[in-house]
Protein backbone atom coordinates (compact mmCIF):
# COMPACT_ATOMS: atom_id res chain seq x y z
CA UNK A 1 0.00 0.00 0.00
CA UNK A 2 2.58 2.87 -1.50
CA UNK A 3 0.42 5.38 -3.12
CA UNK A 4 -3.14 5.69 -2.02
CA UNK A 5 -6.17 7.70 -3.91
CA UNK A 6 -9.16 9.47 -2.22
CA UNK A 7 -11.84 10.61 -4.09
CA UNK A 8 -14.03 12.97 -2.79
CA UNK A 9 -17.22 14.69 -3.01
CA UNK A 10 -16.13 16.81 0.60
CA UNK A 11 -19.56 15.16 1.69
CA UNK A 12 -19.71 13.62 5.32
CA UNK A 13 -18.62 10.11 4.08
CA UNK A 14 -16.17 11.46 1.97
CA UNK A 15 -14.58 13.60 4.91
CA UNK A 16 -14.53 10.57 7.32
CA UNK A 17 -13.12 8.68 4.44
CA UNK A 18 -10.21 11.06 4.21
CA UNK A 19 -9.26 11.30 7.37
CA UNK A 20 -9.45 7.20 7.05
CA UNK A 21 -7.26 7.34 4.33
CA UNK A 22 -4.89 9.96 5.98
CA UNK A 23 -4.38 7.38 9.36
CA UNK A 24 -3.97 4.64 6.97
CA UNK A 25 -0.89 6.28 4.66
CA UNK A 26 0.54 6.98 7.93
CA UNK A 27 0.45 3.37 9.88
CA UNK A 28 1.51 2.27 6.27
CA UNK A 29 3.43 5.03 5.27
CA UNK A 30 2.16 5.31 1.92
CA UNK A 31 1.98 8.57 -0.43
CA UNK A 32 -1.46 10.12 -0.62
CA UNK A 33 -3.51 11.94 -3.07
CA UNK A 34 -7.13 13.25 -3.27
CA UNK A 35 -9.35 13.81 -6.05
CA UNK A 36 -12.03 16.04 -6.89
CA UNK A 37 -13.97 16.14 -10.00
CA UNK A 38 -16.15 19.18 -10.62
CA UNK A 39 -19.01 19.35 -13.89
CA UNK A 40 -18.27 22.94 -15.85
CA UNK A 41 -20.28 24.39 -17.89
CA UNK A 42 -18.10 24.87 -20.38
CA UNK A 43 -14.64 23.48 -21.09
CA UNK A 44 -12.91 25.02 -18.67
CA UNK A 45 -9.46 23.82 -19.45
CA UNK A 46 -9.42 25.27 -23.18
CA UNK A 47 -11.96 28.70 -22.13
CA UNK A 48 -9.89 31.73 -22.24
CA UNK A 49 -9.04 33.39 -18.79
CA UNK A 50 -10.55 36.78 -19.62
CA UNK A 51 -13.95 34.43 -20.36
CA UNK A 52 -13.57 32.55 -16.65
CA UNK A 53 -15.80 35.71 -15.58
CA UNK A 54 -19.02 35.19 -17.69
CA UNK A 55 -19.22 31.93 -14.88
CA UNK A 56 -18.98 33.57 -11.68
CA UNK A 57 -20.62 30.19 -10.00
CA UNK A 58 -18.26 28.27 -11.26
CA UNK A 59 -15.04 30.52 -9.92
CA UNK A 60 -16.78 30.21 -7.07
CA UNK A 61 -17.18 26.02 -6.72
CA UNK A 62 -13.31 26.19 -8.27
CA UNK A 63 -11.95 28.54 -5.47
CA UNK A 64 -14.32 26.49 -2.98
CA UNK A 65 -12.84 23.14 -4.38
CA UNK A 66 -9.54 24.25 -4.15
CA UNK A 67 -10.05 25.52 -0.81
CA UNK A 68 -10.88 22.06 0.51
CA UNK A 69 -8.53 20.53 -1.14
CA UNK A 70 -5.70 22.56 0.20
CA UNK A 71 -7.19 21.40 3.62
CA UNK A 72 -6.67 17.61 2.95
CA UNK A 73 -2.97 18.19 1.68
CA UNK A 74 -2.21 20.41 4.83
CA UNK A 75 -4.05 17.88 7.04
CA UNK A 76 -1.68 14.81 5.71
CA UNK A 77 1.28 16.86 5.37
CA UNK A 78 0.65 17.90 9.20
CA UNK A 79 1.15 13.90 9.30
CA UNK A 80 4.29 13.90 7.82
CA UNK A 81 2.71 12.42 4.62
CA UNK A 82 3.44 13.36 0.70
CA UNK A 83 0.31 14.02 -0.48
CA UNK A 84 -1.01 15.77 -3.77
CA UNK A 85 -4.27 17.34 -5.08
CA UNK A 86 -6.13 16.96 -8.25
CA UNK A 87 -9.32 18.81 -9.36
CA UNK A 88 -10.92 17.39 -12.48
CA UNK A 89 -13.21 19.34 -15.01
CA UNK A 90 -15.24 16.20 -15.44
CA UNK A 91 -17.40 13.90 -13.91
CA UNK A 92 -16.96 10.85 -15.66
CA UNK A 93 -15.82 7.13 -13.69
CA UNK A 94 -13.36 6.63 -16.57
CA UNK A 95 -11.37 9.70 -15.67
CA UNK A 96 -11.30 8.21 -12.11
CA UNK A 97 -9.95 4.99 -13.72
CA UNK A 98 -7.49 6.96 -15.79
CA UNK A 99 -5.83 8.67 -13.27
CA UNK A 100 -5.30 6.07 -10.84
CA UNK A 101 -3.45 4.34 -13.77
CA UNK A 102 -1.75 7.33 -14.49
CA UNK A 103 -0.21 7.55 -11.03
CA UNK A 104 -0.35 3.96 -10.20
CA UNK A 105 -2.20 3.58 -7.41
CA UNK A 106 -2.74 0.30 -5.17
CA UNK A 107 -5.85 1.30 -3.02
CA UNK A 108 -8.51 3.47 -3.09
CA UNK A 109 -10.50 4.76 -0.09
CA UNK A 110 -14.05 7.10 -0.57
CA UNK A 111 -17.65 7.89 0.70
CA UNK A 112 -20.53 6.99 -0.05
CA UNK A 113 -24.18 7.33 1.04
CA UNK A 114 -25.67 4.76 -1.43
CA UNK A 115 -25.54 3.32 -4.89
CA UNK A 116 -27.77 6.53 -6.02
CA UNK A 117 -26.52 9.09 -4.32
CA UNK A 118 -23.43 11.47 -3.79
CA UNK A 119 -19.86 10.97 -5.19
CA UNK A 120 -19.73 6.88 -5.91
CA UNK A 121 -23.49 6.73 -7.62
CA UNK A 122 -20.74 5.94 -10.87
CA UNK A 123 -18.43 3.54 -8.70
CA UNK A 124 -20.40 1.54 -7.56
CA UNK A 125 -23.40 1.88 -9.67
CA UNK A 126 -23.89 -0.45 -13.01
CA UNK A 127 -20.01 0.08 -14.00
CA UNK A 128 -18.83 -1.29 -10.40
CA UNK A 129 -16.90 -4.34 -11.62
CA UNK A 130 -16.02 -3.07 -14.88
CA UNK A 131 -14.01 -0.12 -12.52
CA UNK A 132 -13.43 -2.33 -9.94
CA UNK A 133 -11.36 -4.55 -13.04
CA UNK A 134 -10.05 -1.84 -14.68
CA UNK A 135 -8.09 -0.44 -11.78
CA UNK A 136 -7.07 -3.89 -10.15
CA UNK A 137 -6.77 -2.20 -6.76
CA UNK A 138 -8.87 -2.37 -3.31
CA UNK A 139 -11.66 -0.13 -3.12
CA UNK A 140 -12.68 0.78 0.32
CA UNK A 141 -15.50 2.79 0.74
CA UNK A 142 -16.86 4.62 3.82
CA UNK A 143 -20.28 3.98 5.17
CA UNK A 144 -22.59 6.48 7.67
CA UNK A 145 -20.99 4.73 10.75
CA UNK A 146 -18.40 6.21 12.46
CA UNK A 147 -15.06 4.43 11.62
CA UNK A 148 -12.88 2.69 13.78
CA UNK A 149 -9.21 2.41 13.10
CA UNK A 150 -6.66 0.86 13.87
CA UNK A 151 -9.59 -1.78 12.69
CA UNK A 152 -9.97 -4.31 15.75
CA UNK A 153 -12.53 -6.67 13.97
CA UNK A 154 -12.37 -7.34 9.77
CA UNK A 155 -14.56 -9.95 8.55
CA UNK A 156 -13.74 -11.92 5.37
CA UNK A 157 -16.74 -13.07 3.37
CA UNK A 158 -16.28 -16.04 1.14
CA UNK A 159 -17.59 -19.65 0.22
CA UNK A 160 -14.13 -20.16 0.31
CA UNK A 161 -14.60 -22.50 -2.77
CA UNK A 162 -12.10 -21.35 -5.07
CA UNK A 163 -8.51 -19.26 -4.67
CA UNK A 164 -8.90 -16.20 -2.97
CA UNK A 165 -5.31 -16.10 -1.53
CA UNK A 166 -4.19 -13.55 -3.33
CA UNK A 167 -7.46 -11.03 -1.79
CA UNK A 168 -6.47 -12.51 1.28
CA UNK A 169 -3.18 -11.02 1.52
CA UNK A 170 -4.20 -7.87 0.95
CA UNK A 171 -6.77 -8.53 4.47
CA UNK A 172 -3.52 -10.17 6.13
CA UNK A 173 -1.55 -7.58 5.80
CA UNK A 174 -3.88 -4.73 6.62
CA UNK A 175 -4.44 -7.55 9.79
CA UNK A 176 -1.14 -7.29 10.78
CA UNK A 177 -0.28 -3.41 10.76
CA UNK A 178 -3.86 -2.85 12.83
CA UNK A 179 -3.24 -6.11 15.01
CA UNK A 180 -6.82 -7.11 13.91
CA UNK A 181 -8.71 -10.38 14.89
CA UNK A 182 -9.91 -11.49 11.18
CA UNK A 183 -13.66 -13.06 11.11
CA UNK A 184 -13.35 -15.71 8.30
CA UNK A 185 -17.48 -15.75 7.23
CA UNK A 186 -18.90 -18.56 5.14
CA UNK A 187 -22.71 -17.80 4.80
CA UNK A 188 -24.83 -20.78 3.78
CA UNK A 189 -27.80 -20.06 1.64
CA UNK A 190 -31.03 -22.18 0.81
CA UNK A 191 -28.61 -23.50 -2.40
CA UNK A 192 -26.13 -25.34 -0.08
CA UNK A 193 -28.03 -27.09 1.50
CA UNK A 194 -24.65 -27.44 4.40
CA UNK A 195 -25.05 -27.98 7.76
CA UNK A 196 -22.33 -25.58 10.10
CA UNK A 197 -19.51 -28.02 10.13
CA UNK A 198 -19.75 -29.23 6.43
CA UNK A 199 -19.52 -25.05 6.08
CA UNK A 200 -16.57 -25.25 7.98
CA UNK A 201 -14.46 -27.65 6.34
CA UNK A 202 -13.66 -25.61 3.36
CA UNK A 203 -12.45 -22.52 5.33
CA UNK A 204 -10.08 -25.20 7.69
CA UNK A 205 -8.56 -26.42 4.38
CA UNK A 206 -8.05 -22.39 3.44
CA UNK A 207 -6.11 -21.43 6.26
CA UNK A 208 -3.72 -24.35 6.00
CA UNK A 209 -2.02 -22.20 3.44
CA UNK A 210 -1.31 -19.67 5.71
CA UNK A 211 -0.09 -21.32 8.45
CA UNK A 212 1.63 -18.17 10.41
CA UNK A 213 -2.38 -16.61 11.01
CA UNK A 214 -2.99 -16.68 14.58
CA UNK A 215 -5.68 -14.12 15.55
CA UNK A 216 -8.85 -15.34 13.46
CA UNK A 217 -11.99 -17.00 14.18
CA UNK A 218 -14.27 -18.93 12.16
CA UNK A 219 -17.89 -18.40 11.15
CA UNK A 220 -21.07 -20.18 9.29
CA UNK A 221 -24.51 -18.60 8.75
CA UNK A 222 -27.41 -20.06 7.53
CA UNK A 223 -29.27 -17.19 5.63
CA UNK A 224 -31.51 -16.97 2.62
CA UNK A 225 -28.90 -15.08 0.87
CA UNK A 226 -25.47 -13.52 1.29
CA UNK A 227 -26.96 -9.57 2.35
CA UNK A 228 -29.39 -10.32 5.53
CA UNK A 229 -26.21 -13.13 6.69
CA UNK A 230 -23.79 -10.24 6.77
CA UNK A 231 -26.39 -8.31 8.37
CA UNK A 232 -27.03 -11.13 11.16
CA UNK A 233 -23.22 -11.46 11.62
CA UNK A 234 -22.89 -7.52 11.97
CA UNK A 235 -25.29 -7.32 14.75
CA UNK A 236 -23.58 -10.36 16.62
CA UNK A 237 -20.42 -9.36 16.57
CA UNK A 238 -19.25 -5.70 15.99
CA UNK A 239 -16.94 -5.84 13.18
CA UNK A 240 -15.15 -2.88 12.01
CA UNK A 241 -14.33 -3.52 8.00
CA UNK A 242 -16.31 -6.04 5.75
CA UNK A 243 -14.30 -7.15 3.16
CA UNK A 244 -15.60 -9.23 -0.56
CA UNK A 245 -13.63 -9.85 -3.56
CA UNK A 246 -14.41 -9.96 -6.87
CA UNK A 247 -13.56 -11.18 -9.85
CA UNK A 248 -14.59 -11.02 -13.16
CA UNK A 249 -15.19 -14.51 -14.16
CA UNK A 250 -17.93 -16.12 -15.07
CA UNK A 251 -19.69 -19.19 -14.13
CA UNK A 252 -18.23 -19.14 -10.38
CA UNK A 253 -20.07 -18.38 -6.94
CA UNK A 254 -23.10 -16.21 -7.28
CA UNK A 255 -21.97 -14.65 -4.15
CA UNK A 256 -19.72 -12.57 -5.74
CA UNK A 257 -21.61 -11.83 -8.55
CA UNK A 258 -21.67 -8.09 -9.37
CA UNK A 259 -24.93 -7.36 -7.45
CA UNK A 260 -23.87 -9.16 -4.41
CA UNK A 261 -20.91 -6.90 -4.00
CA UNK A 262 -22.81 -3.40 -4.93
CA UNK A 263 -26.03 -4.56 -2.26
CA UNK A 264 -23.82 -5.40 0.57
CA UNK A 265 -21.64 -1.88 -0.03
CA UNK A 266 -25.07 0.02 -0.57
CA UNK A 267 -26.83 -1.23 2.60
CA UNK A 268 -24.17 -2.05 4.94
CA UNK A 269 -23.55 1.13 7.34
CA UNK A 270 -19.98 -0.05 8.10
CA UNK A 271 -16.91 0.24 5.82
CA UNK A 272 -16.73 -2.59 2.92
CA UNK A 273 -13.42 -3.10 1.46
CA UNK A 274 -14.16 -4.85 -2.34
CA UNK A 275 -10.62 -7.04 -3.41
CA UNK A 276 -10.49 -7.91 -7.19
CA UNK A 277 -9.15 -11.56 -7.64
Amino acid sequence: MKNILVPTDFSDNCDKAAKLAIKIATLFKSEIHFLHQLHTPVDWVKLDKEKESNYPDTLAAIGDAKSKLRALDMEAEHKGLKSRTFLQFVSDNQAIVEHSHDFHHDFIVTGSKGIQKGFLSKLLGSNAQKIIRNTRVPILVVKENEVIFPFKNIAFVSDFKEDISNAFKTVEEISKKCNSKIHLLNINTTTDFNSVEDGLEPIKDFIKHFPNLENYQMHVYSETNVESGIQKFEESIDVDLIVMYTHSRKGLSSMFSKSIAEDVTNHSKKPVMTVHL
